[in-house]
Formats: C-alpha cells, structure tokens, sequence
C-alpha cells in the first residue's frame, strides 16, 4: 500500500471514520470508569499491543527471580485477602525491567524500571504490576500508546531521539512528576536490589465486614537504595550491557537473597471524596502526612529460574488479575491495564498463555475459556457453556460487588475533575526542593541540560525550559543557562535510549 498521506484537521480510525479523541478515554462523569463501548480506545489498545512481536512492549528488557512473600504484621482489618492475613507465607516472582529499551538494549541506560510482581495464592494469582516510581508519566490510558512510541525509534531513522521525547512530556505537563524522577537518581538504579518499587495505582481493600478502603503499596529495599552517576553508568552500558540481570542472579545464586519491606498507605473510603488532591490520578502521590505508612511483610527472593525463557520471559502479569479482598479503583491508567496486560500476552505468547507453568495458579481452574493456539490444559468432554444441566459448576453471583464504587453522570471524554491542589507543578517541585539535596539538584541539571542539547529543537526547547521553571523556578534557571551556553559537562548517561 505504500506511505500514506495524512489530510485534514483531526486523527481517524482504523476505519476512516473521525476519532473522538486521541487524549481522553470514554468515562461516566469525569471522575467515572471506562465504558467497554469506547470502541476507539479499545482499537488504540488492542492495536497498541500487536504493534511488536514478540518481545514485551513495552519492558522488553528485564529479568526476574521467585521467592516467597511473608505477612509479618496485622492488616485484616483493611482487607481479607488471604495471602495479606498474619503468618501467610506466599510463594511468588519477580521481574525486574526497564520500559523503553528493547530486548537487547543496556539495563543501565536511565529509564523507569519496571517492578511486577505474582504472588501464587490459595485463591488464585494476584499480580501487582508497578514500576520502581510511585507515579507515572500520563493519567488517562488513551495516551500510553503515544507516550510510549515517543520514547521508542523515530520512523525514518530508526534511531532514538531526544526531540520526540521532550516534544510528547512538554504537550502533556502532567509528565513533570515523573519526569522529575526520570532525570533526579532513582532513573539510574545501582542495581535492582537497590531500587524500591511501588504498585503506583491506588486499589482497593476490602475486609471481612465488607468495608471498603484505597491502598498504595510501597516496597521499600532492605539492601538501601543505590545509585549510578551518569557517567558510571554509562560506562556499565559498554562494558556490561546485561549488568543488572548477572547481578540479580549472582547474588542469589551465592545465598544472597535481595528482600524488601512492604508497607502501605490507607485511605478510609468516603475521604476519596473530599480529598484536596484526586486520589486516584497516577500522577500524584498521597503525602505521607496524610497517610503514613504501615508495615505488612517482607519480600525475599530466594531463587533463580531454571529456565530463563520458560520461567521469566513466558511469564505473564496483569494488574487485573485480583483475588478475594483486593479490587480496582476509578484510577483510568490502572482500568485500561486491567484490559490491555493480558490482551498484549494472547498477541505476545498465545491465546493460553495462563496455561504455561510460570502462569499457572497453585489452585484449580474451572474456566469457560476454551481451545485456541496451543491449548494443553481442557475440561475433556464436560459443558463448555453455563448454565448447563450436566453438574458442572458456573458462578452466578447478582446485586451489589463488594469490591465496587459509586458513580454516576452523562458519558463524557473529559480530564478528571480538578480539586484545590491538583496542578501539574506541585509535587514535582516539592520533590525538588524538599526530597532531593543540593547534590541531587546539582545532578539533576546537568542530566537534564545534557538531554536538552541532545537534539532538542524550537519550540519544543523553549517549552522544556519553561517546563522546568514551572518545576522549579532555580532549577529552571540554571538548566536554561547551562543549555544557553552548551556548557553541560557531559550528555546524560542514555537519554538518547530514554
């Protein structure tokens, strides 16, 4: 068919006909969940995750290791998920990655890393899929495919590109908290025993009394947090682009085995509400004067895989993947995962990919999923559909879910709504200048100096200092001096691979 020539004012789909919208998913009420007869963005997402085949897209690039998680404290009365009840000890794995690189790319080229998690429960597979940040670069879903092909490679040359990065987070200023992060230390993690990681999404609790409550889960490394300088980490990249992954393997194969502490945030149900920021919008965090943290256990990975292909490359994760006690929210990122995770793995390793022995839960399946590529597990000759009167079992349940939320309003393709501190600029800047020292500042803007004179042209140069100066106004001023001049020490270790 050849190139195609794009006319006219708007974006269409696949079929011609005018999109809705390219920045807004279909929601009832702002602040509500994702219609499923949003058909442009199901189209955006499904398209999204058969964009490349076969490797992950994105976090194509990782590693990852099993374990147990084990409850040490007393949280049943925020939840009565089993795996989360005192003394449970949980079998479990890990996979670490970065988001933008490709399979064969560096692990220590300064990006987010990815932090998934699947715990092995008596009531089937929970997955807790987050990165090594509390928060996240868009807030509606409709943006990630865009969010990510702006990182990956541009069309004609193949090649990343500074530009590309900074035009997407410049039009879309809900960016600069992660961003901040992105460019500040945790975007060089020494290792990724070194490295926290966050479920990012608010989820909801729900315990035995059917009282529903928001939780952030925060896992915090018991090794400390360390760090790459830019060039340090620059110089791994040459000489050992698989540091991370000989890292995470060595150690435990030697008896070191990495843990980390999870605690979490609790917010009663009706103070979602009122609350001054939204609590559900990916791109803050809930001061921990609001919510301090509290201890639940301790994450201990213990063994390397047998097979890196069969056990971590074929292992599949998705933040829809729930048991009892454990629900969504209204976040509209964590909603379109819910669809879009498992939707990538039947395009990435088949239609039964839940059916691969890293994917499979301890307990037995009774599903009405039947046949397809590659079916190895099957009901033999019983119903294959419900209701039946032959004896096999379907679930039925009616009325009111307990893991639910209120909602109402006309369907609408909106922002959320704003509340009194939900500005772009906040919390990065406190980020800034109260969580970062003066070296961390110092750091920051040569990182992010060098970045900008890695090919960032007009206007989108002049929209990233003004980006930054909203950020900080000093921070602002010293990057823009430095850009100004070309005086940056050095480029940022692998933003041009970001």
């Amino acid at each position: 068919m050849g190139q195609q020539k794009y006319e006219g004012s708007r974006s269409t789909t696949g079929a011609g006909a005018p999109a809705p919208s390219d920045r807004h998913s279909l929601t009832v009420n702002p602040d509500g969940p994702i219609l499923l007869h949003d058909v442009h963005f199901l189209e955006q997402m499904a398209h999204f995750n058969r964009e490349k085949v076969p490797e992950r897209q994105p976090h194509a690039k990782g590693a990852g290791a099993f374990g147990v998680f084990e409850t040490t404290g007393d949280i049943s009365a925020y939840t009565k998920a089993t795996l989360f009840q005192p003394g449970s000890k949980t079998e479990m794995l890990a996979r670490f990655s970065t988001v933008a690189g490709e399979a064969g790319s560096p692990d220590t080229w300064r990006d987010v890393r990815g932090f998934s998690l699947k715990f092995y429960t008596n009531e089937g597979n929970y997955d807790l899929v987050g990165n090594n940040t509390p928060i996240f670069f868009v807030r509606d879903p409709m943006k990630f495919p865009h969010f990510i092909r702006s990182q990956k490679r541009l069309p004609n040359s193949g090649l990343r590109d500074n530009h590309m990065q900074w035009d997407f987070w410049t039009l879309n200023p809900e960016s600069a908290h992660q961003v901040t992060y992105l460019m500040g230390d945790r975007g060089l993690p020494r290792t990724w025993r070194h490295m926290n990681g966050y479920g990012s999404h608010t989820f909801m609790w729900v315990n035995q009394a059917g009282e529903r409550f928001w939780v952030k889960y925060h896992f915090h490394t018991r090794q400390g947090m360390e760090f790459f300088t830019n060039a340090g980490a620059m110089e791994m990249a040459g000489r050992d682009a698989d540091y991370h992954r000989r890292d995470l393997f060595e150690a435990i194969a030697q008896g070191d085995f990495p843990s980390w502490n999870l605690r979490v945030q609790i917010m009663p149900y009706e103070d979602a509400k009122s609350y001054r920021i939204n609590p559900f919008d990916l791109t803050k965090i809930w001061p921990h004067s609001d919510y301090p943290l509290i201890d639940v256990g301790v994450m201990t990975l213990n063994r390397n895989p047998d097979n890196f292909f069969a056990q971590i490359e074929q292992a599949a994760f998705s933040p829809g993947n729930l048991v009892p006690g454990i629900g969504l929210s209204p976040d509209k990122m964590l909603l379109g995962r819910a669809f879009a995770y498992n939707d990538a793995q039947r395009n990435r390793i088949g239609t039964n990919f839940h059916q691969l022995p890293v994917n499979q839960p301890k307990v037995a399946v009774n599903t009405y999923m039947f046949d397809g590529q590659m079916t190895y597990a099957h009901s033999g000759n019983q119903p294959v559909y419900a209701p039946n009167s032959a004896g096999r079992s379907w679930a039925d349940e009616t009325g009111q879910v307990d893991n639910g939320w209120e909602t109402d309003g006309g369907m609408v393709r909106d922002a959320y709504t704003l509340r009194a501190e939900d500005d772009d600029f906040s919390q990065p800047g406190a980020l800034v200048r109260e969580v970062f020292d003066a070296a961390q500042r110092d750091r920051l803007v040569e990182t992010v100096s060098g970045s900008l004179l890695g090919g960032v042209r007009s206007p989108v140069l002049e929209r990233a200092l003004d980006y930054w100066k909203h950020i900080d106004p000093d921070v602002g001023r010293r990057i823009e001096e430095k850009v100004r001049t070309g005086a940056a020490a050095e480029p940022a270790a692998g933003m041009s691979e970001a």
